[in-house]
């Protein structure tokens, strides 16, 4: 420790202090792999609340829930995750593990120092924005006829997206969209920890998109031009003809070249009938035409 402080010419912060401590006896190899159980932590754990609320039909907060008429068992939540777990195996693990001699070579660094907290926010930037650009055209070329009859149809057996089946996807999807991710770290190379944040960061915000509630007081609703669970599910209830709302993480994209159109008149038609025929809830009823109702009486 003394020599990494001479060789910083500083004393060491409180945090260099402990990644040294933790790194310095850990090859890169390993540290890299830590990555494989952020990943399977989140996959297992982060879309676990939402998951209860669905099977327990919790009222105090069904009526975030954006399609309320469709509810999963929990058999079929399981078999969703039994089968992301089988993904997450035999796809992204081996992914993870063949992709470190690129990482090595983009020039990302495990040694000191460590970098400030601005950095890693400019560089989580960086990442996101890039990211998202090229997965907004990579996702929309899947809703070509080919992509997604032979490919992404998969991700759409959810017309109502669980927390769970953010990672549900065909195998040659996840390798396809796996790409972009890099793509930001190859371009603004930086820490192992910003590194890990990244892909923590990213699947954290995929099971946000997908987990099926709009809830008023989520933070990412203060993140701005951030599309949400509302954006993206509308995209899974239109389904396989979906012409809109292609981002996976802002609205940017699909704002500059018009693919948001149907989901801006689906909301501005809604407003209008709920006027109409007397309001309606706000939350938990984001594509349910009010008049279907009165049709039916």
């Amino acid at each position: 420790m003394q020599e990494a402080e001479m060789a910083l010419a500083r004393p060491l912060t409180f945090a260099e202090r402990v990644w040294f401590r933790y790194s310095a006896q850990i090859p890169d190899f390993w540290l890299y792999c830590h990555n494989i159980l952020f990943l399977f932590l989140i996959f297992s754990i982060a879309p676990l609340p939402l998951a209860f609320i669905d099977i327990n039909n919790s009222k105090s907060l069904s009526k975030y829930k954006l399609q309320p008429k469709i509810r999963l068992p929990s058999h079929a939540i399981f078999k969703c995750y039994r089968d992301v777990m089988l993904m997450f195996i035999f796809i992204v693990g081996p992914l993870q593990l063949c992709s470190y001699p690129t990482v090595k070579l983009l020039g990302i660094r495990t040694g000191l120092p460590l970098p400030s907290g601005w950095e890693i926010f400019f560089q989580l930037l960086v990442y996101f924005l890039i990211e998202d650009y090229l997965n907004y055209w990579i996702h929309r070329l899947l809703h070509c006829k080919w992509g997604y009859e032979k490919i992404h149809r998969v991700h759409h057996e959810f017309t109502a997206p669980i927390g769970y089946a953010a990672p549900y996807a065909h195998w040659a999807e996840i390798l396809i969209l796996g790409i972009p991710s890099f793509v930001g770290p190859a371009l603004v190379p930086g820490h192992m920890i910003t590194f890990w944040l990244w892909i923590a960061l990213r699947q954290m915000e995929a099971i946000d998109t997908h987990s099926g509630y709009d809830f008023p007081l989520s933070p990412a609703k203060y993140i701005p031009l951030y599309g949400g669970a509302e954006y993206h599910d509308y995209h899974h209830y239109v389904g396989g003809q979906s012409q809109s709302n292609f981002a996976s993480v802002f609205t940017y994209c699909d704002y500059i070249y018009g693919t948001d159109k149907g989901y801006r008149y689906q909301k501005q038609h809604l407003v209008k009938l709920r006027e109409q025929w007397g309001g309606g809830e706000q939350n938990g009823e984001a594509y349910h035409d009010p008049s279907e109702d009165q049709k039916s009486k």
